[in-house]
């Protein structure tokens, strides 16, 4: 029985999370620059999906991530409210339970980008060139890194291209030279989540290792 929501629900999701990060916007602009990639990246989606099978639940991973992108593009990720939501919510502080002294919703992006397009990366290449799932999983995690590089290299062009005060608000990088790196290294923890369901061995013999 399949649990998962359909296409069609995961993409209202997505619509309603998107239009919503746009009511009143605080930094229209900006937020529009952001938002303009989770738009071609949505378009993109569907139209891989005319062409390519994808799963319901491999679908609703990358629109968690697209959703995650809206509202972080909302807040130009270094100011999203995260931590008083969630002392509004149940009176507790991430920031200060874990000593962060800076806003790490950037980390979370960047973390699910690679959690949440290793599994259909995988299934499209195991799918498409007949290839088990190792091989399939180094190609999936070798695209988030090179892609999580290629997307430090636009933001830094379109920095360049600002003012030091819209580069810095633009980045988030609120202060940290290692910024960069350190979003190319979530991005990858987040694709290494599903190592285990790719090298786990079947555990007798007929039964097919954990799918992704």
């Amino acid at each position: 029985m399949n649990l998962m929501p359909s296409k069609k629900i995961s993409t209202l999701f997505m619509a309603v999370v998107f239009f919503a990060s746009w009511i009143r916007p605080i930094w229209p602009a900006e937020q529009a620059l952001h938002s303009s990639l989770t738009v071609v990246a949505f378009v993109l989606l569907w139209r891989y999906c005319k062409n390519h099978r994808i799963s319901d639940a491999n679908f609703l991973l990358i629109i968690v991530f697209l959703a995650a992108h809206s509202i972080a593009a909302r807040w130009l990720y270094s100011n999203t409210p995260y931590d008083k939501w969630l002392q509004s919510a149940l009176g507790f502080s991430l920031n200060q339970s874990l000593g962060w002294t800076r806003n790490n919703f950037d980390r979370l992006v960047h973390f699910l980008y690679g959690f949440c397009f290793t599994p259909a990366i995988v299934a499209h290449v195991t799918s498409r060139f007949a290839v088990g799932k190792k091989p399939g999983f180094a190609i999936a995690i070798s695209a988030i890194m090179l892609t999580s590089l290629w997307y430090e290299w636009f933001e830094w062009l379109i920095a360049v291209s600002l003012s030091a005060s819209d580069a810095e608000a633009y980045n988030g990088q609120q202060g940290d030279m290692w910024d960069a790196h350190k979003d190319m290294l979530v991005a990858t923890i987040g694709s290494l989540m599903w190592l285990r369901s790719c090298w786990h061995p079947a555990r007798t013999s007929g039964t097919p290792a954990s799918t992704l």
